[in-house]
């Protein structure tokens, strides 16, 4: 299966796993969960949706590459105890704690989370001295004579022998007492990802091109010649890295040397630096932003008119990457404002409920209704603050590391802490005084979305205008239609800012004939640069 079905797979799982019934018990016995063994080839994603999987289902993640342990890490070092057996005290060997079951003990007294997910990876690729020490933690669930606490999920993740000499069989005892899943590298579930994360887009252009080389893994004389998930991944971080530091100084440029150093297989990684090329020359010749900002220069609609297929196709897709990356944009400031609103409502309530109290109180002395100062204000939204920081914290502290949900904390909490510096430069402010300054602060990010959503609307128009003027109703509206509708956050901009042009066209164009022939166009072409 692909690693997005594995994914959906494996929070089932964990779902069965931690039902508890009336009293409070795991309706699964722990002896009946079996732990999860995720076997595919590398670097197609396993390790990064155990992160996803950690975030989503609100659980701790403690993961190891169990390759970089020794037996003793493992298991615990040996030491000797004195024990009374039949009145005779005898020299027993006993053993500290494993380390990585100490480290799930590290991370709940961190997070104070009391489940979590344990994920081993490399599993089937230990040292002869630990490889019995993984059978009994997959059989048993123990390292060395500790039990992983109840309420810990097991995931494991291997290669299969045909990507690693050092992987190791397990035995039917073994895989009889595991809930196995294979998993595929699968280029269509990639792109979703690839999409969510900001992959940079001369990378998904080109891989809709040249699917084959997407994954690869080939015997050569020169050794293993192999391009991974990961590779493109990586690939696409130092991309944009070069491309911020291009700004400064020239000299950084992705050509085949640094392409060679993530792409390991020679014909894939020369193709792409070619291309990237390429996508750098018609980023520049057709000026993408100018078009999105609703200028249409004649000399570009002739160019593309006498231009090949595969170039026409290249400035969709370079109009496609820009629109795709604000829509992503949209969504954060999105769910951002979202988080900022419930925060809110939390500091209104609060406020008026402090007014209320100091009402109807009996001391003379306390404040009368709406006279409560800023700083009774300020001490509610510090406490908010507080909260979102702690949450935050516990997220990192149990290994919810994805990027994206971290970026929206960081950006909440910033925006807490600019409501609090507002609250605290007005101490002369009453409660009712300081709920309309956070009132207006929060409706200027509420207009900041607003616009941004204009914006955002306003380039996909301007996109129309140059799609219709340049293609008309031709394959590339074809394209440029398909991926908007494959798009999540393009799908779910179009839902809350209606575009009757996308409308239009979707309601249209016959998307799975026209696209299939478009696929076998490009198959062609492809054939043709190849021979």
């Amino acid at each position: 299966m692909n690693i997005k079905r594995a994914k959906e797979e494996i929070k089932h799982a964990i779902a069965a796993y931690l039902e508890k019934d009336e009293q409070g018990e795991y309706r699964i016995p722990a002896i009946r969960q079996r732990p999860i063994l995720l076997m595919g080839p590398p670097g197609i994603g396993k390790t990064q949706i155990m992160e996803q999987i950690a975030g989503e289902c609100d659980l701790a993640l403690v993961a190891y590459t169990i390759t970089h342990h020794t037996r003793q890490s493992a298991i615990g070092l040996p030491y000797i105890r004195e024990k009374v057996y039949d009145g005779q005290t005898r020299s027993v060997t006993e053993y500290t704690m494993s380390e990585i079951i100490a480290s799930v003990y590290d991370r709940m007294e961190a997070s104070g989370k009391r489940e979590g997910i344990l994920f081993i990876d490399e599993i089937n690729c230990v040292s002869e001295t630990l490889a019995p020490t993984m059978l009994q933690f997959l059989q048993v669930k123990t390292f060395g004579n500790q039990k992983v606490p109840e309420g810990w999920i097991i995931v494991a993740a291997g290669n299969p022998p045909e990507y690693n000499r050092s992987v190791r069989e397990f035995d039917v005892v073994t895989l009889d007492r595991v809930k196995v899943i294979d998993v595929e590298a699968d280029y269509p579930v990639w792109k979703e990802y690839a999409q969510q994360v900001g992959i940079h887009g001369s990378i998904l252009s080109y891989l809709d091109i040249h699917r084959e080389n997407f994954y690869r893994m080939e015997t050569t004389v020169d050794g293993k010649a192999f391009v991974t998930a990961r590779g493109w991944e990586d690939l696409s971080e130092i991309i944009y890295a070069y491309e911020r530091l291009r700004e400064k100084d020239p000299g950084y440029a992705v050509d085949r040397e640094v392409t060679g150093q993530y792409l390991r297989h020679v014909k894939v990684s020369k193709d792409f630096a070619n291309y990237l090329m390429l996508y750098y020359k018609y980023q520049s010749d057709y000026q993408v932003d100018e078009i999105l900002d609703g200028v249409i220069r004649p000399g570009v609609l002739n160019r593309l008119k006498f231009a090949p297929f595969d170039e026409r196709l290249e400035v969709t897709s370079l109009l496609l990457s820009r629109l795709l990356t604000d829509f992503r944009e949209v969504r954060r400031l999105d769910r951002v404002t979202g988080l900022l609103f419930a925060r809110m409502k939390e500091f209104q309530a609060e406020l008026e409920q402090a007014r209320a109290g100091a009402a109807q109180s009996a001391d003379p002395a306390a404040p009368a209704p709406g006279a409560s100062s800023a700083a009774s204000a300020a001490d509610i939204m510090k406490r908010l603050l507080d909260r979102e920081q702690a949450e935050y914290a516990s997220r990192i502290k149990a290994g919810q590391n994805a990027r994206a949900h971290l970026q929206e904390g960081r950006a909440v909490i910033a925006k807490l802490e600019a409501y609090l510096r507002l609250l605290q430069n007005c101490p002369e402010a009453d409660a009712g005084q300081a709920l309309e300054l956070v009132k207006h602060a929060f409706r200027e990010q509420t207009q900041a979305l607003d616009a941004q959503n204009e914006a955002v609307l306003a380039r996909l128009e301007h996109a129309f205008d140059f799609m219709e003027a340049a293609y008309g109703e031709g394959q590339e509206m074809v394209m440029f239609i398909t991926e908007l509708s494959a798009n999540r956050y393009a799908v779910e901009f179009l839902k809350e800012n209606p575009c009757d042009r996308y409308y239009m066209y979707n309601k249209t164009l016959l998307f799975d004939d026209r696209e299939k022939q478009i696929r076998e166009e490009l198959d062609a072409i492809r054939d043709l640069q190849v021979n």
